[in-house]
């Protein structure tokens, strides 16, 4: 609080991003985690800004009309101020930059964050991924691969996670020497097993190789993967960056493996560009959204000047290539860039959804993040920007795997559990701190800290809130759901992701919405809403008729004379576990011929009037392109405010 200069200021203006003529009045307040503004209306809406999503703090030429204040967001919102006198908008600036710049972790929202839980309960969320347990899933040998204590307490290796699984003949000699000959002590170990064919993802960070030395200890862990598949005599290394890249690093004692060097090796070079060059690529996509009403040839111009779908392209071919070896070939596969923890880990995740129909559920989603991103040590700190910093350390790294995943959603809707809405939230939660999860650079960084028992896990919340999250699309039987993936990685696949980056604060609903499912989404829950509200007068009906709920129901059957169709079994339609018709998905739909249909007479008000939303509400659904209503903007009220009489002369007459 020390840092707050002013901590309300009165008669300020948020102006529409959308509409800059029109702005709403109303009093800004700054708390120590938090900005608040609250309209000067009836019905006084919040717009709650976290400050460790800021990502910068701009004050344009004040002008008659007040102190102009634009906050800019690290999940693409921007809010834009109008603040009336010039000095209390330049507290309000000073304030939000020290606010949104901490210098320690301790200042940051999860350690002020209280929800209303127990000891006890904390605990048990911190336990909800269970990683031994995952790795005991994928069925691993215990004859080829074992659970090596060289790493407990960090001792090898400090940004690797102290549970590390490696194969049998790797003795801790060798891993010692292997560790010694890679970067940051980085030595493979195994990032995920096939467990139809025995084929295995490895990661690694680059040999310090430079132009001529080698290690006997690495050659012996390399040739011990390999021989961890007994079906295959050859290897794949991955090195993830351009192929100059990796020269160049040769000059600083680094580079990559001498295929001379290694038995029965295959070096590939997939060409993912370094943290800089995507950072500087993003920047230009967000600065895309600075142009008012843009032509076509500018935003065309525009995105293709900026190469981001280039990169995301050249992230989804890493994964490809590995999930295709794995998959098909069945050979194993060592992956690594410069580190290994941001690339690296990008071509390993993508590679385990393509892979494992388990990881595109809702929780296998939630336990490949906490794999191959938590506990294999992304840099989350100095990635986001958490803490005060090298700005030249920030990259969207985890954004472009995100984005990758949303390419996958588009083109196999029916193969994923969760829908575009859970990509957004995770999204903003490893931006916003308001979790441990995603705070800190390795496990070890986290367990001195002491997450667990000062801050809250993102996890089981995420998991309570999954009825939000479920794609309407996914079906257990359904031939996308089961085996691997195999996308189309030419260039014309690859579009912008709107959601992500059209996100005007003040007109969400008017973002259009890219994907089907959203649509079903907001579909599913106006459903909902309307059977609740059907409930709720079958209920009233039996209470004014004095009979029982059943009673009510059959006799609205007979009043309406109006059944809804539903669809076979699955079992029943042509072509198991694919969807022919819309009743696939939605059982009520009645595909019979018009004349044929029979509809609940108009005397009888079974759905309320609907209302418009909230603007902001994440599951708006509007595509004012392709001409789909805003469905889930209607709400549904439950029949209090209905006049009973009406009820009882509707059923009286039918």
């Amino acid at each position: 609080m020390e840092h707050i200069r002013t901590p309300k200021v009165e008669n300020v203006r948020l102006i529409d991003r959308v509409t800059p003529r029109k702005s709403t009045a109303g009093t800004l307040y700054l708390s120590s985690t938090h900005s608040i503004f609250v309209e000067n209306t009836e019905a006084r809406k919040e717009t709650w800004v976290l400050h460790s999503l800021i990502s910068s703090i701009e004050r344009p030429l004040t002008n008659p009309s007040g102190s102009p204040l634009i906050i800019r967001c690290k999940n693409f919102q921007v809010y834009h101020f109008l603040i009336p006198q010039e000095r209390d908008c330049l507290d309000v600036q000073a304030s939000l930059t020290r606010l949104s710049r901490p210098e320690r972790y301790t200042e940051l929202s999860c350690f002020s964050y209280h929800p209303n839980v127990n000891k006890d309960e904390r605990e048990e969320a911190w336990s909800f991924i269970d990683l031994r347990a995952e790795y005991g899933r994928m069925g691993i040998p215990s004859n080829l691969w074992y659970l090596t204590p060289a790493n407990s307490e960090y001792r090898v290796c400090d940004t690797y996670p102290s549970d590390l699984y490696v194969p049998k003949s790797a003795t801790p000699s060798i891993i010692v020497g292997s560790a010694k000959f890679r970067s940051r002590g980085r030595f493979p170990v195994l990032s995920y097993y096939h467990r139809d064919n025995g084929a295995s993802i490895c990661r690694s960070s680059q040999p310090l190789s430079g132009f001529s030395a080698r290690s006997t200890e690495d050659e012996q862990m390399i040739q011990a993967i390999m021989k961890s598949n007994p079906a295959s005599e050859l290897m794949y290394v991955v090195d993830t960056r351009p192929k100059l890249n990796a020269m160049a690093n040769r000059a600083a004692g680094k580079g990559y493996e001498n295929e001379d060097h290694y038995t029965n090796i295959k070096l590939q070079f997939i060409g993912i560009e370094n943290i800089h060059v995507m950072r500087n690529s993003q920047q230009k996509i967000v600065d895309m959204g600075e142009f008012r009403l843009p032509s076509m040839g500018d935003f065309l111009w525009g995105l293709e000047n900026s190469g981001w779908l280039k990169h995301i392209k050249a992230v989804l071919d890493a994964g490809v290539f590995i999930a295709k070896a794995v998959g098909e070939e069945g050979i194993s596969v060592l992956v690594h860039c410069s580190d290994g923890w941001d690339r690296t880990a990008q071509a390993c995740s993508v590679a385990s959804v393509l892979l494992d129909p388990y990881y595109r559920t809702l929780k296998g989603f939630m336990i490949l993040i906490e794999k191959d991103w938590i506990s294999f040590g992304h840099k989350f700190s100095h990635r986001y920007a958490h803490l005060e910093g090298d700005p030249k350390e920030v990259s969207p790294v985890i954004d472009q795997f995100l984005e990758c995943v949303w390419h996958l959603m588009e083109q196999f809707p029916c193969a994923f559990e969760f829908n575009e809405r859970f990509l957004l939230q995770l999204h903003m939660h490893v931006h916003s701190c308001q979790y441990g999860n995603f705070l800190g650079n390795c496990q070890k960084e986290r367990r001195d800290l002491r997450l667990r028992e000062r801050t809250h896990s993102v996890w089981p919340v995420l998991w309570e809130q999954r009825a939000e999250f479920l794609n309407p699309l996914y079906r257990d039987d359904h031939s996308q759901t089961q085996g691997a993936l195999r996308p189309v990685t030419t260039p014309y696949c690859f579009k912008f992701w709107k959601s992500m980056y059209n996100r005007a604060e003040r007109a969400a609903a008017l973002v259009a919405r890219q994907s089907a499912a959203e649509c079903l989404s907001a579909v599913r829950e106006e459903t909902q809403q309307l059977e609740e509200e059907l409930t709720t007068h079958q209920e009233r009906i039996a209470m004014l008729t004095g009979k029982s709920v059943e009673a009510a129901v059959k006799m609205m059957s007979r009043a309406s004379d109006w059944t809804p169709r539903r669809a076979p079994p699955a079992s029943d339609r042509a072509g198991e576990g694919v969807a022919e018709s819309p009743q696939d998905y939605f059982p009520c739909v009645d595909s019979a011929p018009e004349r044929e249909r029979k509809t609940p007479p108009a005397s009888l008000p079974l759905v309320s009037a609907l209302g418009a939303g909230e603007p902001d509400d994440l599951s708006a659904c509007s595509d004012l392109e392709s001409g789909v209503a805003d469905l889930s903007s209607r709400s549904s009220s439950g029949g209090d405010d209905k006049d009973p009489d009406l009820y009882e002369a509707a059923y009286a007459t039918a």
